[in-house]
């Protein structure tokens, strides 16, 4: 596993949603705090087992900080913490029990791949 300061993101390669919000958090990170690995790699799966999930958790989003990880709306909110500007002001939501957030992530991702497509391969960020 990565050092205790760096702040992974996990996220399904080949869903559009989950690449544009990819690009989302690369264009507003100023300081380059984080990295990316899509789900179906060998790097997201060793991560994915690492921090005790099911290899083939596909359907979520995993934000790992040092020894800690987080999924669906939790690690949505949590990165949004480390965002500048007004994507901050969603960290409010975390007040709303998790099995509700989790309910409205949970038709979101379901319904991801026909609302916004998907693409024939994993999206590959560069190495910065």
């Amino acid at each position: 596993m990565e050092a205790k300061s760096d702040h992974i993101i996990l996220f399904d390669g080949v869903c559009n949603l989950c690449n544009g919000a990819v690009q989302y958090v690369i264009k507003r990170d100023r300081k380059g705090i984080f990295k990316f690995a899509s789900l179906q790699s060998e790097t997201g799966r060793a991560m994915l087992v690492q921090s005790g999930l099911p290899e083939n958790q596909l359907k979520s989003f995993v934000y790992i900080h040092g020894n800690r990880f987080y999924t669906q709306s939790t690690a949505a909110l949590k990165v949004a913490k480390q965002l500048k500007g007004p994507v901050q002001l969603l960290c409010g939501f975390i007040i709303i029990p998790k099995w509700i957030r989790d309910l409205v992530y949970d038709l979101v991702a379901k319904n991801r791949y026909r609302l916004l497509g998907r693409k024939d391969a994993c999206m590959v960020p560069t190495p910065n």
